[in-house]
């Protein structure tokens, strides 16, 4: 990790953490006051109802006066907040409630940034999944920042899509982004439903925990995935992905497809993961310093972030073997496929 993180950067990060707990705050209190309105209306109608009959006389203005206070009552049903801002029970609490003695500076900080971008995300969330995996949190991120594991690894749920051209790199103090154009090479390519044949894909590391990839899908729409790769020991992480979309397609179809893909991707991954985990892990830093691919560049940025860190941990030295080559790894994933 940078020893130096700047001021500025510090001070946005514990803003987002700050803007995650008053999101809670104000979630919590609107569920409160409208819970406190549902006996109070209840109360209004059941008194109007008594002195509606309570004389035997049905008094036009007493009518009015009940059917008033329903009407009342059935709007302020429709008013319900929406369970979903909450934290306790949405796809974020599973951050919030994340512990983990980690060697990381600002540990805290960084959870609570990913928290705030998934709450600006929320109202386009589609779906969430939760795993365990047997392996080091560190092989996650190498899969996931190496651009090339695309073509490799997901060479089958892909399709041979292929990455053509990596178009801008910029980094952030705490991370980095990285834009590519992939091409769809197969006319049959079931991708080819909602995007183009060569679109830029933007892939984001946004902490040492939390990567983002957007992809472009037609009429000026996206699909985003946020992965998150949490350490629970130095062989195994908890890893949760979630994906949002502005797609006008039918939610429990989208959903539907969706799962599927998710599912498909990560049985695609494990064999290339646990390949990774059986080899020197100190070499995927070596790997990422030592490279000048482009295809690279992102995990070579993690490195240059936070790998001091990680280096001196025992995650990091927990693991002995020979070097990595990644063409094996990579034919051997899609062969046990």
């Amino acid at each position: 990790m940078s020893k130096n993180i700047s001021a500025n950067q510090t001070c946005n990060l514990i803003k987002n953490s700050q803007f995650v707990e008053l999101s809670l705050l104000i979630s919590k209190l609107r569920s409160g006051i409208w819970l406190f309105g549902i006996p109070s209306w209840l109360f209004g109608i059941a008194d109007r109802s008594v002195a509606l009959f309570s004389d035997g006389y049905i008094s036009p203005i007493e009518v009015l006066h009940l059917f008033t206070a329903s009407f009342f009552f059935m709007g302020w049903l429709s008013l319900k907040p929406e369970t979903e801002t909450s934290l306790d029970s949405s796809e974020v609490g599973a951050l919030q409630s994340y512990q983990y003695d980690s060697p990381l500076r600002q540990h805290e900080v960084y959870l609570s940034q990913a928290q705030a971008r998934m709450l600006e995300l929320k109202k386009q969330h589609l779906i969430s999944q939760e795993y365990i995996l047997p392996v080091p949190y560190i092989c996650q991120i190498y899969h996931l920042l190496n651009l090339k594991h695309l073509e490799t690894v997901h060479n089958f749920s892909l399709n041979n899509l292929k990455v053509i051209k990596v178009s801008q790199l910029q980094p952030t103090t705490i991370g980095g982004k990285v834009k590519f154009q992939t091409v769809l090479v197969s006319p049959f390519n079931a991708l080819r439903i909602w995007r183009q044949p060569i679109v830029e894909v933007e892939l984001i590391l946004h902490t040492p925990y939390t990567v983002e990839l957007r992809i472009p899908v037609y009429n000026n729409k996206k699909i985003i995935v946020i992965f998150n790769a949490l350490p629970l020991n130095n062989n195994e992480h908890r890893f949760l992905v979630d994906i949002y979309s502005n797609l006008e397609w039918p939610k429990p179809m989208l959903q539907g497809i969706l799962h599927f893909a998710a599912c498909l991707t990560l049985f695609e991954d494990l064999p290339y993961l646990h390949q990774l985990a059986q080899r020197n892990i100190q070499r995927l830093f070596n790997s990422g310093k030592g490279s000048n691919q482009e295809t690279m560049w992102l995990f070579r940025r993690f490195v240059d972030l936070y790998g001091a860190s990680l280096e001196g941990s025992q995650q990091v030295r927990a693991i002995e073997a020979e070097e990595i080559d990644e063409s094996v790894l990579s034919s051997s994933a899609i062969a046990n496929n």
